[in-house]
This record gives C-alpha cells, structure tokens and sequence, in this order.
C-alpha cells in the first residue's frame, strides 16, 4: 500500500504541464514544466529566450479563473498558483518602470520597454496632449517603417496604423507631418530611445490603472508609479505621494488604506481580491522603488494586528541593486529581431481595412449590453493616447475634494481629456464579445482625440433618439458615478480596443 502511495505520488510530481506566455511583441514562448517548478524557474526561461539581462524590471501576469489579473510570485509553484486548468496562458510584462527608460543599459531591454509603453498608448493607459500623442505615435512610425518615402507613403498613409484607442484625421495628419519632417535619419534604435525620453516625461508613465471608488461614491483610478502613488479622477492627477512620504498601507475586505505623514487615504475596491491585488503592488512597488538594497526589505501584514490578514513579502531586488549590475554587464550587444509591420492581435499598429465611421445599430445594442454586463461584474485592476472618453466617461468628472488634494503640490492636469483606460474596466481574457468589440474598436478609430476636433466630427455621432434607446441601458450603471443620459452612455460604449478571444490582451 505504502509502495503504491509513493509510486503514484512520484508519477503526479513528474508529471508536465504545457506553458503558453505571450511576449510584449504579441509573439508566444510556449513551454513545459513540471508541477513543482517555481515561478522563477518559468521566468528564468522567458529571459533566456529574450536574451535578456536587466531583467528585473519585468514580470509575469496571469488572470484566475474569476478573472482577477496577478503577477506570478518567483518563490511559489507556478502550477499552485494557476487555478485555471492547463494548459496555461501568460504575459510578459514590465512590472516595475524604469525611473530613467533612456539610461537603461542595453538596447534589448529599452526595445522591450518600448514595445510595453507602446501598449499603453494603444490601450488608453498613457494618457497625454494632442501634441505629445502626435510625437509619439510619429516615433512609433519611423521606428517601423523608417524615413518617409513619396513612393511607399501614399497620402494618409498614417491612417492605416492604430496607435491610440482612437484617432482623428487631424491627428493623423500631424503625425505624418512629424514624420516627414522633423524625423529623417533616425534608426529603429534612435526612435525609440526618443520615445522614451518623451513618455518619461509624462504624468501618466508607469501608471497601471487600478480602479476604486472614493469614500463619497466617486470613481478613481489608483497607480504605483516609478515616483510615489497617484490618485487619477477626471483629467487631473488629484493625489501625489512620493514613496518616501508613504507610511503603511492595507487593506480590509474591499476598502484599502494608504497612510501619509498627516492623513489617510481611503478608496473602495470592486472586490477583496482586486483589493489585495492593489494592496501586494504597492508593497511591491515601495519596495523596489524606495529601498537601497533587498535586506532591508521586511514581511508585512495587511492588518494592524500582526498575527491578523495576509502576509506578504517582496522577493526580488530593488530598484538601486538593479541599476549597480546593470553598470556591471560587459557582453556584445544582442540582436534584435524587431517586430516591424507584423499585425498584432492585441496591440497592433497597423490595421485591416478602412476606418468605420459607425457600427449598426443591432451591432452597437449587443456591444452595448455586452459592455454592460462586464462593467456589472467586474471592475478589476488591470496594467495609445489622447482620448476624449472611454468606458463610462462620466464616471470620472472631478469631484469635491480636500484642501490638501487642491493644492497645487496634489492636483495636476494631466490631459485635456478624461482618463479612462479601456483594460481596467473589463478583465482580459474576454471570451464572449470579441467579435462586437472588434467592431467597436474600428468605430473607434474615427473618433475625435480633443474637444476641438470633437466639434468638426459631430455630424458623424449617433443620432439623439439613437443615444436615448442605448442610453436607457446603461442608466442605472451611470446614476450612482456622475450622471446619466444619451451622451455619458454613449461614452460609456466605447470601452474596449481589440481584446483577443480567450487570451490576455494587456
């Protein structure tokens, strides 16, 4: 009995289960592994495949079951982790933003936290002016395609790329003008390198969105930056706390607390495991950001009471550790095989067929309720882009708020436009409404990106009784977050750009 107890145990450890991680290029790395591999073992394989050294800055995301997203934890068994059945689907990710992208060490690395900024842009979590957008979508340009070419690059040939949730045809017309003249000569490497340099600058670099409700019923999008913490509501930045002003932080069922020198602040999670998700990135990201090396780094406790709630522990290195073996490394300098015009099909940069200018009514009713549905469910954390409004727009008009948060020090414009990342409003992977979102998404792309072409694009808007049938859906959904009505329902249509069916599109 004993021999056969131990000989079917010995058969369950050996056994296999197959790995699919999608890479930031949209390429898969598919993979075995038995079940008591550790996270760090699947990792190290990823960086191998990548050749990839400063490899700390990135991670590995999964969605459970119940399609809460987390980052899978280097010291735990992978398979223990996943309580979906195999095989198992996965992301590679920038987990932790370089304070400096432009200082990184090799060209592999800062390739690959471009292509991640670039996802950003493209899914509404790096949100910025017209005028920035425009830069940066042109040094996505001649880093793809190169110099502009009269024979190659007809007239709007910017049109047929997909760099934001959604574009306009002035927007797209001063991209291709940047490109034509302010961008010749530039390398792969050159573009890219600027491109980082100006996403860096923006208020909204390194933000992944986690969205949470405030003491008084307001949405709000909570981030862990390079920087300190952010509170994102509207188009301000309405919160700031550097790392080293930042206390404690936990957490109780839904509600998550972060404590300050002189005050807390107080935010509502849809549910208690995207709280403790929110609660682990930001020991995760205080660690790494603010800790001068590892040993320093300590157990912590969700609860008061120490013996109370979950314990945590950050295990890797922190971000100076990081950047002292970076200065260490001494290799000739890896190819890179870029990923040039190759569609992606969750973030791509070019797109198929014309720009729609609108979706049938059936159509927009099933995207509608499907949409909907989702924002019912779920309003998970998630991890390109000026955006007049996405998903529940009117969810997110600035409200009443302390005298500290209106000090010029807290509040700061980050956006002519409200912020409003489609992937934290539905979880990925979103097996049922792809089909309408895709379609969505191409309605999308005719969009106005600022009030002012907001104004010459209004003759292409559903007609008012039109608004008021899709409107009534979405009322109840809207009333309790700033409103309702044919124009904030109407906002809150158009939420999603893209999702993969079945796979994770972040």
């Amino acid at each position: 009995m004993l021999s056969r107890w131990m000989s079917g145990s010995s058969r369950n450890l050996d056994r296999e289960y197959n790995c699919t991680v999608r890479l930031l290029d949209d390429s898969e790395y598919t993979c075995t592994i038995q079940r008591d591999a550790k996270g760090q073992y699947l990792f190290d394989l990823l960086c191998h495949h990548l050749n990839l050294l400063e490899k700390d800055y990135f991670g590995i995301r999964f969605v459970d079951p119940d399609k809460q997203r987390h980052w899978l934890e280097f010291t735990k068994s992978v398979v223990k982790q996943m309580r979906a059945q195999p095989p198992f689907t996965m992301c590679f990710r920038v987990k932790f933003y370089p304070t400096d992208p432009a200082a990184l060490k090799e060209e592999i690395t800062r390739y690959l936290v471009f292509l991640q900024i670039k996802r950003d842009l493209y899914h509404g979590r790096l949100l910025c002016k017209t005028s920035d957008a425009a830069l940066l979508a042109a040094y996505i340009l001649q880093a793809e395609i190169g110099d502009y070419d009269p024979g190659k690059h007809p007239e709007g040939y910017s049109s047929k790329f997909q760099f934001f949730p959604k574009h306009s045809e002035k927007l797209e017309r001063k991209i291709a003008e940047i490109h034509k003249t302010e961008l010749s000569g530039q390398t792969p490497a050159t573009s890219e390198l600027n491109f980082l340099r100006k996403a860096q600058t923006l208020e909204t670099y390194g933000v992944d969105p986690h969205p949470c409700k405030d003491v008084s019923g307001n949405a709000a999008f909570l981030a862990f930056t390079p920087f300190g913490f952010v509170v994102l509501q509207g188009n301000k930045r309405v919160h700031f706390i550097k790392w080293n002003e930042v206390t404690k932080m936990k957490f109780e069922g839904k509600t998550f607390y972060l404590y300050e020198k002189k005050i807390v602040l107080t935010y509502f999670a849809p549910t208690p495991e995207a709280c403790k998700h929110l609660w682990k990135c930001g020991i995760e990201n205080q660690a790494f950001y603010k800790l001068e090396k590892s040993s320093q780094v300590r157990t912590v406790s969700s609860s008061n009471l120490f013996f109370k709630g979950s314990r945590f522990r950050y295990s890797g290195r922190v971000a100076k550790e990081v950047m002292e073996s970076s200065a260490k490394i001494k290799r000739e300098p890896p190819e890179i095989h870029r990923a040039g015009l190759v569609p992606s099909r969750s973030c791509p940069s070019i797109t198929h067929g014309p720009r729609l200018s609108s979706v049938p009514r059936t159509r927009r009713r099933a995207v509608h309720i499907s949409i909907m549905e989702g924002l019912e469910s779920l309003r998970d954390s998630a991890h390109s882009t000026p955006v007049r409004s996405a998903s529940h727009g009117d969810a997110f008009v600035p409200h009443a708020r302390t005298s500290r948060a209106e000090s010029s020090e807290r509040v700061a414009v980050i956006s002519d436009e409200n912020y409003s990342p489609a992937d934290s409003v539905l979880p990925t992977p979103v097996a049922e409404h792809s089909l309408e979102l895709l379609l969505l998404a191409r309605q999308i792309n005719g969009a106005p990106c600022s009030i002012e072409e907001e104004k010459e694009s209004e003759a292409n808007t559903p007609t008012a009784a039109e608004a008021q049938e899709l409107g009534g859906e979405v009322k109840a959904l809207c009333q309790g977050l700033g409103g309702a009505g044919g124009t904030q329902a109407e906002q809150a249509m158009v939420c999603l750009q893209n999702p993969l069916r079945g796979k994770p599109a972040h």
